[in-house]
């Protein structure tokens, strides 16, 4: 029997409230089909009391207030916050299971992150006390100059459905450790987590206002927090439709935005790879977290010389995949997150077998599993360039192959693509490796692997994939500005308007 799902309110100041209009939204869990518990729906009126109480909080008390507290007293909340997430690691794995389908030891994998992640933005928080200052030499001895990091201030953060407790710390850890206010808003498809990410944070003491946790519509919620006018910064994890909004609303308020959007991203697997060790990587790299993740190297480039066989022992690999209700031990495909996204899911399939492309394994539903979102895992051939299932993000359990002959066909396939988050090679010539990583148009470049993330290294893409980065050193960049500091030491007078004195 599955645990039962906390009945919240929004948390807004420190405290739970109800939404100003009382409205919930359903969940339903994905591998039954059937309403699990509910969320708080916040519209903008719920936006501007979250907003108002992070503007509070960075002005109580001011002067020993969170954004000029030293990153020491910071740093003691994010690993008590750490701990408390380590402390309910099985609860929290099984509620985000239930939520958005994915396979429960994914799942605990995920919360190991999480609390990683806060560990390590805890460092860091304590690194801006070993550092206040940078010192910049300038070429007149009379002035000096320094400059300061400073938290950016207000911060709306947007997170999506398919890593929602793991998308949401990506950005509060670093907000937090920034000396930032933040206001998360998670996809109303997948809330559960962040809100025990609130209670978390209200058991530990965390001062109120500092995080504020709104559940949601995007157009009465998220959008009304991207443009709110006392937000200082927005950063958003979803789709490039939704980003573009985002960024276009942020501009009218010369806004800064963080946006990591869609991918489309290629594997490219040479002729002199192992096969089954390939074969892995390749499904691995698409149908983790069920297909629905925005890194997903969905586009597979295989040499021609070796495509039937590997192609053959990434069927069998496929085919050993488990599918089942992600609770299940030994899960290893778990639902698409809803209705809405298997009925698009299983609508990109129909469209390629329409445009002559070959489904050459999956792409329907298991015939075990009568309830549910679910989908066996699909691979497709016959693709030209010129197909939907080729260009567009499908956010499914979806492979689609082309075959090339040389090194730069290969290239070029792999960088024909509006986005540039991920990419990846595999091949046991490392020369070749460090030529395409090189070649490749991606933020993000995997050799021989495909899709292992580690919070110590950027993430972000280039193109329609978006622009900035999270994670390491420069996820907390993201939520800091700098200030210029110059200073007249000379103890002359400036001169400029004094005027010249007589020769007589």
């Amino acid at each position: 029997m599955s645990i039962p799902v906390p009945s919240r309110q929004l948390f807004i100041d420190g405290e739970w409230r109800e939404p100003l209009l009382k409205n919930r939204i359903p969940i339903t869990n994905p591998a039954t089909e059937l309403i699990i518990g509910s969320i708080p729906a916040a519209t903008s009126e719920d936006v501007d009391l979250a907003v108002e109480a992070a503007r509070r909080a960075l002005s109580r008390n001011k002067g020993n207030d969170w954004a000029s507290a030293s990153g020491a007293h910071r740093a003691k909340y994010l690993r008590a916050i750490a701990l408390k997430i380590k402390e309910r690691k099985s609860e929290l794995a099984e509620l985000e299971s239930m939520d958005c389908g994915k396979p429960l030891d994914e799942a605990a994998w995920d919360i190991d992150d999480v609390s990683a992640c806060f560990d390590y933005y805890a460092d860091l928080a304590e690194g801006l006390d070993a550092k206040p200052k940078t010192h910049v030499s300038l070429p007149m001895e009379t002035f000096k100059c320094h400059v300061v990091k400073e938290p950016i201030g207000v911060v709306g953060l947007i997170t999506p459905w398919n890593y929602p407790l793991l998308m949401g710390t990506w950005k509060v850890a670093p907000a937090l450790a920034a000396g930032c206010a933040a206001i998360l808003k998670p996809s109303e498809l997948a809330s559960i987590t962040c809100l025990e990410l609130a209670a978390v944070c209200k058991e530990v003491g965390l001062p109120p206002g500092i995080l504020n946790v709104l559940t949601g519509f995007g157009p009465e919620a998220g959008a009304p927090l991207a443009s709110h006018p006392n937000v200082d910064k927005v950063a958003f994890t979803g789709s490039s439709a939704t980003g573009s909004k985002i960024m276009a609303s942020a501009s009218k308020l010369v806004k800064p935005v963080t946006l990591e959007l869609g991918g489309k991203s290629p594997i490219v697997v040479f002729e002199d790879v192992d096969l089954d060790k390939a074969a892995e990587w390749t499904i691995f790299g698409c149908f983790w977290t069920n297909g629905q993740i925005c890194s997903a190297t969905s586009r597979l480039i295989v040499h021609e010389s070796i495509a039937a066989e590997f192609l053959d022992r990434i069927v069998k690999w496929t085919k050993k995949i488990k599918i089942s209700d992600p609770m299940e031990e030994g899960c290893r495909l778990g639902p698409v997150v809803s209705a809405g996204q298997y009925e698009k899911v299983l609508k990109f399939i129909e469209t390629a077998k329409s445009e002559g492309a070959t489904i050459l394994c999956g792409g329907t539903r298991p015939e075990h599993l009568k309830k549910g979102y679910f989908l066996e895992p699909t691979i497709i051939t016959d693709v030209s360039t010129s197909m939907q299932i080729w260009r567009e993000e499908v956010f499914g359990p979806v492979l689609c192959v082309k075959t090339f002959r040389n090194e730069d066909e290969a290239i070029e396939l792999a960088n024909d693509t509006q986005y540039g988050l991920g990419a990846a090679v595999i091949s046991k010539d490392l020369e070749r490796c460090n030529r395409i990583t090189k070649a490749l148009n991606a933020g993000i470049v995997w050799v021989n692997c495909s899709q292992p993330c580690f919070c110590q290294a950027p993430w972000g893409g280039n193109k329609r994939s978006g622009f900035g980065r999270e994670l390491g050193e420069w996820g907390l960049e993201n939520y800091m500005t700098l200030k210029q500091v110059t200073e007249y030491i000379s103890d002359e007078p400036w001169g400029w308007y004094q005027p010249p004195l007589s020769k007589y």
